[in-house]
């Protein structure tokens, strides 16, 4: 399975779903940006987008729900650790009140992994951050496994009637 991503303006993203409505798309609306996700075995319905390879997978998207992207910028030689550390999260994060979906994310033409979460508002996602320990400059410091700090980013999915 994989998972596409494009991003741009929120009316820009809303077209291109609109264009495509026998495709499952999920909107997101962060601040100065939106992103649009496609989940399939296929090829994806973007011109242009980011393509990932999931490697674990828990839960299914909702239409209206809390977003967080974990961005982890990965060296080549720290590939197997960050994948053998990190691709048993979907057990923890079920067990977890206002947990939704779970995916971790392996870039196919870029260092950058994602582990993307949605959560039915940001208390929910705090407390799982906490439970499994998810601050990667812990990390960082023992091991030469990050080309460029880490970062996160946030969005909400909002059902297309609420959107405008």
């Amino acid at each position: 399975m994989n998972l596409y991503m494009t991003s741009g303006t929120p009316e820009f993203m809303q077209s291109i779903k609109k264009k495509h409505p026998n495709e499952e798309l999920f909107l997101l609306h962060g601040t100065g940006n939106s992103v649009l996700i496609h989940e399939t075995s296929n090829k994806s319905v973007f011109q242009v987008p980011r393509k990932y390879k999931v490697l674990e997978s828990a839960g299914n998207f909702s239409h209206n729900g809390y977003f967080v992207l974990q961005h982890i910028p990965i060296t080549d030689e720290g590939k197997t650790i960050f994948e053998h550390k990190y691709t048993n999260l979907g057990p923890t994060a079920q067990n977890e009140p206002g947990f939704i979906a779970l995916r971790v994310l392996e870039p196919i033409k870029s260092e950058t992994y994602i582990i993307l979460s949605e959560w039915t508002g940001p208390s929910s996602y705090e407390v799982w951050e906490k439970t499994v320990n998810l601050d990667f400059s812990m990390i960082a410091d023992k091991q030469n496994l990050f080309t460029s700090a880490p970062y996160i980013s946030t969005y909400q999915s909002i059902e297309e009637e609420e959107a405008f």
